[in-house]
Order: structure tokens, then C-alpha cells, then sequence
């Protein structure tokens, strides 16, 4: 059962930046075929909104436009429209300026909430209220810059089996920002923090500000460009910088970003560009590390996992359990 009431923001604490040591024999390579998706967060629906002509669902009941913030078990406050759906925000839109990057396929599993008229709010500050025009012209509600939209695979009132899809998609807050992990973790809308940190029998790591393991892709090429596209960004979402990257225990001089082939700006520590991995379920999961011998734990100071000389020593270099599994692409049946 839904039970509205007022969101309350949730500020995050910056914390100080360790500087660590250099990595040791860096790699790079050209870019190859990108990988076949593999089940991520949500439930395992596809990323960056694609569901195979998927019709959205339904439109809404009554004329009204409304925002109304409610709670929903297990993910917490998020936004709502006038019947209860919850309303997502979508990693690879724009805030600044308000830009929708869902359309076709996307926007079937993905419906935008259009403006009808007067949009009015419950727990919603209306100056956070806008609206975007779509590249259909049809005009699409925002809240702090970040366009809405329902999920075609919620049916009911208090459903939220969109939140983390692909590692993009989130349900909204009261401002516009992520609700859920997202929020209770401390990212500001739009916003990424990077904490060093261990993983057991791994040793030292960087998460993200969900506390989830990131990797680099030795495929890449350092500081240009992803080789991860398509499909292979379905299995490892990459760590897009939408606003502030927060850094706790890593040189801000290692941090950087990239412009991937869609146009969004990807984080990068020490040159490399990094990830996270649909098959890691919760914090602390390294399911990716050393998957055909190509995605590799990244350390604090922007090394593949092993190759500071500061930490190596005594450092495991095998994959954990179920991890290393092959993921191929129908084009040549190249791995990764």
C-alpha cells in the first residue's frame, strides 16, 4: 500500500583523497565487437530501454497530471503520477540542459509522462517542475532537469521492478535525483562517488556510491575511447558522469572522462574507463574480475587489480567463483 508523504533529501559527506602509487605494465588494445547482454539489476531486463517492441503500458486513467511523492516497499520515496506508477529517470538524459535519450523501442518500454495541461504536485516542489520538448515534438514532464517516465513493466500501483535496469534506469526522487540505494548512499541528482575500498580476498578496489565493484576493460584504449558498446554495455553498464564525480580515497588527479560513441561523457580513473557488472548483485560481489581474461577489479590508484606495485604483494589474481564465464557476440563469436 502507497502512503504519501514528503521527501526528505539526503545529503552526501565528502570524505579526504589518499594519493597512491602508479600502475605497472598498462595495456591497450583496439576496440572489438561488443558482447551479448547478460541479466542485470531489476530483474534482468534489458538496458538503455530497448525491449523488442515491447508495447508501454497504459495510458493514464484520468486527464490529470499530477506528482505525488509515495512510499514504495523497498526502494522508499520516489515519484508517482496521479495513478500511484512510479516515475524513473533515465542515466543517459540530460539535466543541464533537459534532454530526453529515450525514443523508439525506448520509449515503448519506457513511456515518457507528457505534459497534459497543468501539471499539479504533493510533495513536490513545483519550481523543480518542467518540461522538455521530445524529438516528436510531444512535450515530457521534468523534475530538477530529468525527464520521467513510467515503466512498461510495472502493472500496479507500488510496483518499482525498473529500478537499477542496466545499471541506467532509477526511480525518482522528490527532486530528481535517484531514490532508493541510490539516494540512501548520498549521490546527488545527476551525480557519481567514487570510495576506495576492499573486497574480501581481492584486496583493494574502487566502488561506486552504491557500493558496487568497478572494472576496467583491457580492451580499451586509455584516456580515447570505450571499446564497450551495444550489447557489451548491457553486461558492463559504464559509470557515466551526469554532474559532480565524488571522490573519497582516490587522487583527483586520476580522475578524468570520456565521450562514448551514444555522446555521454564516461568516468575514467587513471586513464582508464570504468564499469560495473550486471552479474554483480550486491555490494562487495567481484563476479567480473578476470572474465576472459579482459575485465579486471579496478584499484584506488587506477590500476588493474594486482598491478600496483604498492599492493600486489600476496594479492590474489584468480576470478571468484562463477565468475569467467564466456560472453559472446553473435558477430564472429569473438569473447570478452
Amino acid at each position: 500500500m502507497l502512503r504519501t508523504r514528503i521527501a526528505v533529501s539526503v545529503a552526501a559527506a565528502a570524505a579526504g583523497l589518499a594519493v597512491l602509487t602508479a600502475c605497472s605494465g598498462v595495456e591497450t588494445a583496439q576496440p572489438v565487437v561488443a558482447p551479448a547482454a547478460a541479466g542485470g539489476t531489476g530483474g534482468g531486463q534489458a538496458a538503455n530501454g530497448a525491449n523488442n517492441g515491447q508495447v508501454g503500458n497504459a495510458a493514464p486513467a484520468s486527464n490529470e497530471t499530477k506528482l505525488v511523492v509515495a512510499d514504495v516497499a523497498d526502494v522508499g520515496q520516489v515519484l508517482t503520477d496521479q495513478n500511484g506508477m512510479t516515475l524513473y529517470r533515465f542515466d543517459k538524459d540530460t539535466a543541464k540542459p533537459p534532454k530526453s535519450n529515450c525514443d523508439g523501442d525506448c520509449a515503448k518500454a519506457w513511456p515518457p509522462m507528457l505534459a497534459t495541461g497543468d501539471v499539479q504536485v504533493q510533495g513536490v516542489d513545483k519550481n523543480e517542475v518542467g518540461k522538455v520538448t521530445r524529438s516528436d515534438g510531444t512535450e515530457q514532464i521534468t523534475v530538477g532537469g530529468w525527464a520521467l517516465y513510467r515503466y512498461a513493466k510495472d502493472t500496479k500501483p507500488g510496483d518499482a521492478t525498473g529500478q537499477g535496469v542496466g545499471g541506467a534506469w532509477y526511480a525518482a526522487n522528490a527532486k530528481g535525483g535517484k531514490a532508493g540505494q541510490a539516494a540512501a548512499a548520498g549521490s546527488e541528482a545527476g551525480g557519481v562517488k567514487l570510495s576506495a575500498s576492499k573486497i574480501d580476498g581481492l584486496g583493494d578496489a574502487i566502488v561506486d556510491q552504491n557500493g558496487m565493484t568497478l572494472y576496467l576493460f583491457q580492451k580499451d584504449t586509455k584516456k580515447k575511447a570505450s571499446a564497450c558498446n551495444g550489447d557489451c554495455a548491457k553486461t558492463w553498464p559504464p559509470v557515466l558522469s551526469n554532474g559532480k564525480v565524488e571522490l573519497q580515497g582516490i587522487d583527483s588527479k586520476l580522475l578524468g572522462s570520456i565521450k562514448r560513441q551514444d555522446g555521454t561523457e564516461q568516468v575514467t580513473v587513471g586513464g582508464w574507463p570504468v564499469y560495473t557488472f550486471s552479474k554483480d548483485t550486491k555490494p562487495g560481489d567481484a563476479n567480473g574480475q578476470g572474465v576472459n581474461g579482459t575485465w579486471f577489479v579496478i584499484e584506488p590508484a587506477g590500476c588493474k587489480l594486482g598491478s600496483n606495485p604498492a599492493t600486489a604483494s600476496g594479492q590474489q589474481q584468480q576470478a571468484p567463483a562463477g565468475a569467467g564465464t564466456s560472453d559472446s557476440s553473435g558477430a564472429g563469436g569473438t569473447t570478452y
